[in-house]
């Protein structure tokens, strides 16, 4: 009896052994399988900054190592992404909203699809995607994001339009509508006109029946600028020096007093956007390149009862509007490639981002918007 229960022990010992090691065999195939089947994005180059300050001093590019390519995200091979004034501040640490470092720059951009993770079901491989909403990372030659952080657009989108479509274009697009019921025959007054909002507003307005008021810094080959803009639609430009009289009002001709005003200057060039304001009429503020107040006069309020009110795209973002945001684009991309939206940018390659970071910097005077061709 006792010899027939160690057989029987030894037998249950010798099954265990033997479904141990079929199991540790299992597992290792398996581990091996799970190694081949990952999706790894290839190394790509990168600028990076590890700490906040001037960019042209705090930024390198480098090359970062593959990383995985998980089942719901999606590898990016990047094509074009714009030196943004954000960009900067970003970089300069004085932005409100920023990445933590260390960080690779850049907010918006396109690419095309070069790899999707086992999950991924609307995206693949050659399809032209951008961020959207946009979201920091976009300097580097491949990106890897959950799916849904991309928008698919359409493949005859113009590469240039499709890097820059979301921050400024959908900012001229939310500021026409969001303050004011703007009728045709109305019109608006900004400043800062030469900007990629300013020429996107004045083109924005005149299809809509609305009349452009546009204000300009004085600089050499003002003349020619004035020219520019009247061919994108622009109705009346000023340079600054030009509205130094009493009554501005009196300089415009055939067009209406202005309800709404956008002012991304501040100082005088803001206090030049109020003047023009009728009874009643807003001002909206979404930026401040001269980096001086808004100084508002109390009759400005008393009698003319002016309202001042402040526009940020990423606040704007950041309200569930990613369905609407992708309509919108989808609008602006259409209108691009219609030529009927355009404005003045630099394809750069790559290998010289430093050279597009001096001429974004305003190193080398007036520039065209900064793009990087990757």
């Amino acid at each position: 009896m006792a010899v027939t229960r160690s057989i029987a022990l030894q037998a249950v010992n010798t099954g265990l052994w033997s479904l141990k090691r079929s199991s540790s065999r299992i597992f290792q195939q398996a581990q091996t399988v799970r190694a081949l089947t990952t999706i790894m994005s290839p190394p790509s180059k990168a600028v990076v900054y590890e700490h906040h300050g001037p960019p042209d001093s705090v930024t390198r590019v480098i090359e970062l190592s593959p990383v995985e390519v998980k089942e719901n995200q999606v590898c990016v091979k990047m094509l074009a992404a714009p030196i943004n004034p954000s960009d900067i501040n970003r970089i300069e640490g004085v932005y409100p909203v920023r990445p933590q470092v260390p960080a690779v720059g850049g907010y918006e951009g396109v690419g095309e699809v070069y790899s999707v993770g086992s999950a991924v079901k609307d995206l693949s491989p050659g399809d032209l995607v951008i961020p959207s909403p946009p979201s920091s990372g976009t300097w580097q030659t491949y990106v890897v994001k959950d799916q849904d952080m991309w928008h698919k657009i359409s493949k005859d989108s113009p590469i240039e339009y499709a890097a820059t479509v979301t921050v400024n274009p959908l900012t001229a697009l939310r500021m026409l509508e969001d303050f004011t019921t703007l009728n045709s025959g109305d019109s608006i007054v900004q400043n800062g006109a030469t900007s990629i909002v300013g020429q996107c507003v004045i083109q924005l307005a005149r299809f809509r029946g609305i009349h452009s008021v546009n204000i300009i810094r004085d600089r050499p080959g003002s003349d020619e600028v004035k020219e520019r803009l009247k061919a994108l639609g622009a109705d009346e430009v000023f340079t600054e020096s030009q509205l130094e009289v009493k009554n501005v009002k009196g300089l415009l001709s055939n067009v209406p007093e202005p309800t709404l005003g956008f002012n991304c200057v501040g100082g005088n060039a803001a206090s030049l956007v109020l003047k023009f304001l009728r009874q009643g009429g807003t001002m909206v503020t979404y930026g401040g390149m001269s980096k001086k107040p808004i100084t508002v006069s109390t009759s400005s309020f008393i009698f003319k009862d002016l309202s001042l009110r402040g526009f940020w795209l990423q606040k704007w973002l950041g309200a569930d509007k990613a369905k609407e945001c992708r309509d919108m684009v989808d609008y602006l991309l259409c209108l691009a490639k219609e030529r009927k939206l355009k404005y003045e940018m630099e394809l750069v390659p790559f290998d010289n981002f430093n050279s597009a970071l001096d001429k974004a910097l305003g190193k080398l005077g007036s520039q065209p918007k900064q793009v990087i061709k990757f």
